[in-house]
């Protein structure tokens, strides 16, 4: 079985389990998620190939992080994680890229991504659940964080924190390309599992 396969049959379990913890139909979870029915059936049977706003709809609607999705079974009390195995979520028009390196387990979890954003390259994220927050730390180049439409320098060096809950855009801004970190710290909940 190939590497995409294995993370296929990964997502429809992932999917399918946490849906049934949250006592959800396919009907309703594709109502509250915005995602057809369709689309979940054949995510639910490894058919699927979902964007990353899919994903990130789906896990904020079972009150999962992103990589409680997509992890298999986590072995050992330390995780390493190397970018270069980790499979990039998005990818834009210029280069850029975001990987979700792993998420903390726990009541609130934490999600830990890597970002490369090329200038004039952006992410546009809808709002998550209300009780996210997430911070970015740039470590290379300069980014552009617009929050509810008011834009935010963040350069080399710095770390921004905002709620996760209005609408925000990730934008590389200078000449160079934009390293960053991220992390989406996940609010606890009853279905919050990692």
């Amino acid at each position: 079985m190939g590497e995409t396969e294995a993370a296929l049959r990964t997502l429809a379990h992932n999917v399918r389990a946490a849906r049934t913890r949250a006592g959800l139909s396919l009907d309703e979870l594709g109502r509250r998620a915005k995602v057809s029915k369709g689309a979940l059936v054949a995510l639910e049977k490894a058919q699927g190939n979902p964007n990353f706003a899919t994903l990130v709809r789906l896990a904020d609607t079972l009150g999962v992080s992103v990589s409680a999705l997509m992890e298999g079974r986590v072995e050992g009390r330390v995780r390493v994680v190397s970018a270069d195995t980790v499979m990039p979520l998005w990818t834009g028009e210029r280069g850029g890229e975001a990987r979700l390196m792993l998420t903390t387990s726990g009541p609130a979890p934490t999600e830990v991504w890597r970002w490369r954003l090329q200038p004039g390259e952006e992410y546009r994220s809808h709002p998550h659940q209300p009780g996210v927050v997430e911070t970015v730390s740039v470590t290379a180049g300069r980014m552009t964080l617009v929050v509810d439409g008011a834009e935010h320098l963040v350069e080399a060096g710095q770390t921004a924190a905002f709620d996760g809950d209005a609408a925000h855009t990730y934008r590389g801004a200078g000449t160079g390309t934009c390293h960053l970190i991220m992390t989406v710290h996940i609010p606890p909940g009853p279905t919050s599992t990692t």
